[in-house]
């Protein structure tokens, strides 16, 4: 039997792929760019028939129907990390959220914590050896797919064919989804000055030669255009976006002195525009591996110079930060935070960065970020004993082997003007000054 053959034997429609879910399985959603649209779109068609269905999944983007309030006991969203499209059925209580480490959740799925019934992937058409990539999304879902009982792939040739540990056999797919559409795009935005201020004072703290982390969004996109200037720069990251593209064209990230994985990109997945898609397809600078790989803190250690830019809630005068809530309210969740802070605090000449800007806006009232205390109910993400670096628009607050009392002045120099009297009045009344 041909290869052609076997994919051909394995050929289902959405509706037949949708048709193996039974009630009480608990069903892996790959996510990101890379949720298989037209598979869970039969699903949530036939949802009705179904009763008490698990779908765990990390971060998804786009609509999510398969969370709506008409869902409930039929399909109930387990997520590992709260985006913004399921974030109310979690608050409201219709999906639950379990909080883990990054680097650990293929290990709740390998290690039988979450055992899978089914794996929903989507991925590159077979190469002629039978592989197809995962593309834009390795991270979670190759785990996923080797530990469920069930997997269930859409094939697209949009997907791009992305290297690395990356590829999983045509003959370990139980059911095959032909589908042929665009990937969803994310793209970067222009940076507000706001943002700029913050990444020209991490700019200068990234050396030459230095490995990063960092994800998207407004300041990581803002940092990447302060480089310029730099050189030899890599990246090791759990994700990245179009913003590293420049940079590897104008040869500011060559990877040459990258200690670990020389001359590559390593990463787990990916969101951007088809630019980027494009960019990684069959590129052999980009490597794709699996997260409890690339979110590994001793194997990110094992990059010198590692920089690791993250951001942050709110902060406290002692270092704390909160990342995953606002009060008691879940807004995301760790994800690889701590990975990478305590990677990079282990790194040779490593600099772990928390980045934020000094205040945030609640229906048009300024609040500081940098506050006395974590507001109660707010979850602590990396603690005072991981935090080094703490980096606002108005400069650096360098913590590490800083005692209670000098955390607090640095961190309250670097808050909104407006706000020091009153965060040094709240100091004096804790003793931490």
């Amino acid at each position: 039997m041909t290869l052609m053959d076997v994919f051909k034997e394995k050929t289902v429609s959405p509706e037949q792929a949708a048709a193996v879910l039974q009630s009480g399985q608990r069903v892996f959603l790959t996510g990101n760019a890379s949720v298989p649209q037209t598979v869970l779109r039969s699903i949530v068609s036939r949802a009705k028939e179904l009763r008490d269905v698990e779908i765990v999944q990390v971060l998804t983007i786009g609509t999510a129907e398969y969370v709506a309030p008409e869902m409930t006991g039929h399909l109930r969203v387990n997520t590992l990390f709260i985006s913004d499209n399921v974030r109310q059925a979690v608050n409201d209580g219709r999906a639950d959220f379990t909080p883990c480490f990054l680097s650990e959740i293929p290990g709740l799925f390998k290690n039988g914590f979450l055992p899978l019934d089914v794996a929903l992937i989507h991925v590159s058409p077979p190469d002629e050896h039978g592989f197809c990539s995962f593309g834009v999304e390795v991270g979670v879902t190759k785990t996923a797919a080797q530990s469920a009982r069930i997997v269930i792939a859409e094939v697209n040739p949009n997907m791009p064919r992305t290297l690395g540990d990356a590829f999983i056999h045509v003959s370990k797919l139980n059911y095959i989804v032909p589908v042929d559409y665009a990937l969803p795009e994310t793209p970067m935005g222009e940076p507000s000055e706001l943002a700029t201020q913050i990444a020209r004072h991490i700019a200068g703290l990234i050396p030459d030669g230095a490995t990063l982390q960092m994800g998207i969004g407004g300041i990581p996109d803002a940092v990447l255009g302060e480089l310029n200037a730099h050189k030899h720069l890599g990246i090791h990251t759990e994700l990245f976006s179009d913003g590293v593209i420049g940079l590897v064209e104008r040869g500011i990230i060559d990877g040459e002195r990258k200690s670990l994985h020389p001359g590559k990109i390593i990463a787990g997945f990916m969101l951007g525009t088809k630019r980027l898609y494009d960019f990684v397809n069959d590129n052999p600078v980009v490597e794709m591996h699996p997260t409890e790989y690339v979110n590994d803190p001793f194997v990110i250690a094992e990059n010198d110079r590692m920089v690791a830019i993250n951001s942050a809630i709110e902060i406290d005068l002692t270092g704390q930060v909160c990342s995953d809530s606002i009060g008691p309210r879940l807004y995301s969740g760790v994800g690889g935070q701590v990975d990478f802070i305590y990677g990079a605090s282990r790194s040779k000449q490593g600099v772990p960065i928390i980045a934020l800007p000094s205040t945030a806006k609640v229906k048009g009232e300024s609040f500081s970020r940098i506050v006395p205390m974590i507001r109660t109910g707010g979850g602590v993400v990396t603690t005072r004993n991981h935090v080094r670096f703490v980096v606002t628009e108005h400069g650096v607050a360098d913590l590490y082997s800083k005692t209670v009392r000098q955390r607090a002045r640095a961190l309250i120099e670097v808050a909104a003007p407006e706000f020091r009297e009153d965060l040094e009045r709240k100091a004096f009344d804790l003793k931490f000054l």
